[in-house]
């Protein structure tokens, strides 16, 4: 990981993906949750070419490190994404976030408040009220979000390093369900775009990329494969599939065919 500008790349120049001022290689991020073992968590992380984890922050035990998920991860090598999953309103999320970072877990924040038990749906009220106050904080804050492009807006306007809309509910696996609010997020982004939530296969992945998302973050659709490993580096292959397409150029859909050797 690299210092470099705070802006979004989408295939001006060098091919990286920046975040707060650090460049990654990868555009796959990975989640920790529902693996059978650390051991297998680890060796997925290395399938996948992972270089920002996260972890949720009631899944940490301090007190017992060697029960502690983050044994597990290798610090100096991954950037560490605490989250603050369980979280109902602004006041917990910020609460949580403020126990990682003295916690010693760092400023990086994915920002989740989530009152809806049965479709896990964040609140963007409550989302944007927290980020608000973290980032006058100090906070890098990565929030997760519906697919709303004018919250993913004000979002960014608050000063958010990224915007992270989902593709579908969260560990569902349906795929790229608001395809069409995440073109307009695309679209007007002034900070990287990562779709997060719902993306079951590569496939999936790899149709963000071809959108021009800047990146990825899967969790279930690894964790629970029969083969969590080679998952993992499915899903590495998808993402540099698709945004490989995505700077390529992609042909135009027609209403009508056109024959690739015309007389």
């Amino acid at each position: 990981m690299d210092q470099g500008p705070w802006t979004v790349d989408r295939g001006q120049g060098e091919d990286k993906l920046i975040i707060a001022g650090i460049t990654f290689q990868s555009r796959l991020l990975m989640g920790t949750g529902k693996f059978g073992s650390l051991a297998v968590m680890q060796q997925a992380l290395e399938a996948s070419g992972s270089e920002i984890v996260t972890v949720a922050l009631r899944r940490v035990d301090l007190a017992h490190p060697e029960r502690d998920i983050l044994s597990g991860i290798d610090l100096k090598k991954y950037q560490l994404l605490p989250n603050t999953s369980g979280a109902r309103n602004a006041l917990e999320a910020l609460r949580l976030a403020r126990l990682a970072r003295e916690a010693s877990l760092g400023s990086w924040i994915k920002l989740e408040v989530i009152p809806d038990p049965r479709y896990l749906l964040p609140d963007g009220t409550e989302t944007l009220k927290a980020a608000q106050e973290l980032v006058k904080e100090g906070f890098t804050v990565l929030p997760y979000i519906q697919a709303d492009p004018i919250l993913a807006k004000q979002l960014a306007e608050a000063g958010c390093a990224t915007v992270m809309p989902l593709g579908s509910w969260i560990g569902s696996g349906r795929g790229l369900k608001t395809e069409e609010a995440l073109a307009v997020i695309i679209e007007q982004a002034c900070v990287p775009v990562v779709v997060d939530a719902g993306l079951g296969v590569p496939s999936h992945a790899a149709r963000a990329m071809e959108m021009g998302a800047d990146a990825v973050l899967v969790n279930t659709a690894i964790a629970t494969a029969t083969n969590p490993v080679a998952m993992a580096g499915a899903f590495k292959k998808g993402v540099e599939a698709g945004r490989e397409a995505y700077l390529s150029g992609q042909t135009a859909a027609k209403e009508w065919a056109e024959a690739s050797s015309p007389l």
